[in-house]
């Protein structure tokens, strides 16, 4: 047996391992957050510890001796309106909850004003088994949904003393469907493969303390739409406004897994793309969340970072102005190519060949689905009255970089509007009304795995500036 004594910032401990054990594991068994986008596969670099005072990568360690492990400082991720001091009064109250794949956020709500009284984020510490949700499906698979459960709920749960209640409140939650799966502790492995069947899509409640959560009386979940379009959609369109005149709103909602609705007063259609986890910081070389040290804006060959200071990394919405920016000066060509291989942004982070091409897939995935979506349903961007960009970092998204990198359209560029985290606030009005919006029972979800108009508008989407 060998001894591993771990300090982090929150914790330390001492535990045990037998040779050969993976060190990531270790960690992950005994509570330890750390990221590792790949799932653990050793392709993402991002699992840096110190062990002994030397770096290495977790997922790559193999334990032979007694070691000290040193896990690197994590930053608190921004909140939708900043982490916030609560204000007392006698208004009944309640929980709302955004399970997001990169990060969570949590509401303290009092009801009959319908006012976020604290807000609170963090990072999804089941990124521990993958960024994106597709990793956590293969995981559940392989080895049961109960050790995903637990890292959220502790995630939840730490939340939750941060806002130091004393009663217990009902909690509602919104979420994509496979974070819903496993937040009430269901097998989602049905949604990894064709015909892609989730075990519920209903409002789904249960019992706080069953489900290991502190203070917490009933949980609620918003519904869900289909297996690709979660219980976020709905919040998100519950939130943002409806339409009038015969015209059309569309809610892009930006995260691993993209979700588009395009919308009136009577009819909902919704699709949705596999972005992948570039928009949250994942699969860039220098990616990170929105967190203290991100560059969340690049201006005139500038970068902008969280809380000021020295930047550790690029989140999002830093990377769709990095792009753009690198566009206007001739760095990188219509086809993605960029001739330096490698461009500097601040002292230490950098944006590489691989990362535009990551960028590159994300924004077709986004712009392609859209561009179906429209085109099954009959509705040209005449009919399109407003764009909302909704996800957990849209509020410093740049409209203006998002139409020159391809990922909106140019004919939206007026009409595009950022709603926040619409899931968030859209959980917070279901919450203090009860009531969704008539159509979402009705809302449709087109599939276009296997659509060829699909295919053939990924291809061109790929390409910058046509």
């Amino acid at each position: 047996m060998c001894e591993i004594k771990i300090n982090d910032a929150d914790k330390t401990a001492a535990v045990f391992a037998e040779k050969g054990d993976k060190l990531s594991d270790i960690l992950r068994e005994n509570g330890f957050f750390i990221d590792m986008p790949c799932g653990g596969n050793g392709t993402c670099g991002k699992c840096t510890v110190t062990v002994n005072g030397r770096e290495e990568s977790a997922c790559r360690y193999i334990i032979n001796e007694d070691i000290s492990v040193v896990l690197p400082v994590s930053g608190s991720v921004s909140a939708p309106e900043g982490d916030r001091a609560l204000t007392v009064n006698a208004d009944k109250k309640c929980l709302v909850l955004d399970i997001g794949t990169s990060t969570l956020a949590l509401a303290l709500v009092a009801i009959e004003s319908g006012k976020a009284e604290g807000v609170f984020c963090c990072a999804n510490s089941q990124r521990m088994f993958g960024a994106d949700i597709m990793a956590r499906i293969e995981y559940c698979r392989k080895n049961g949904v109960s050790k995903l459960q637990s890292a959220v709920i502790s995630d939840i749960n730490r939340l939750i003393g941060k806002l130091n209640i004393k009663e217990k409140l009902p909690l509602y939650v919104a979420g994509n469907t496979t974070m819903l799966h496993i937040f009430f502790g269901v097998d989602c492995s049905s949604l990894g493969a064709a015909p892609y069947t989730p075990v519920f899509l209903e409002s789904k409640t249960a019992d706080g303390r069953s489900l290991g959560l502190n203070n917490v009386s009933e949980v609620i979940s918003l519904p869900c739409i289909s297996a690709f379009a979660g219980a976020d959609i709905t919040a998100g369109l519950n939130y943002v406004p409806v339409p009038e005149g015969g015209k059309y709103n569309l809610l892009v909602d930006l995260g691993t897994n993209a979700e588009i609705a395009l919308y009136n007063e009577s009819s909902c259609l919704c699709t949705s793309a596999a972005a992948g986890p570039c928009f949250e910081g994942a699969n860039i070389s220098c990616g990170m969340s929105a967190t203290e040290g991100a560059v969340y804006a690049y201006q005139n060959g500038r970068a902008l970072v969280t809380s000021g200071g020295e930047a550790k990394g690029i989140c999002g919405t830093g990377l769709i102005d990095i792009v753009a920016f690198l566009l206007e000066e001739g760095k990188i060509d219509a086809s993605g190519f960029m001739e330096c291989g490698e461009y500097e942004v601040a002292d230490g982070v950098s944006v590489t060949q691989e990362d535009i091409r990551q960028y590159q897939l994300a924004k077709s995935a986004v712009r392609s689905a859209t561009e179906v979506l429209l085109k099954r349903s009959g509705i040209t961007s005449d009919n399109i009255e407003n764009v909302f960009v909704s996800g957990g970092f849209s509020e410093g998204f740049n409209v203006e970089s998002a139409v020159k990198t391809g990922l909106i359209p140019e004919e939206f560029r007026s009409r595009c509007k950022s709603a926040g985290n619409s899931s968030m606030l859209g959980g917070i009005k279901y919450a203090c009304s009860g009531v969704l919006p008539a159509f979402i029972g009705s809302a449709k979800y087109i599939d276009q795995a296997d659509d060829d108009d699909f295919s053939k508008a990924f291809i061109k989407n790929m390409q910058f500036g046509h």
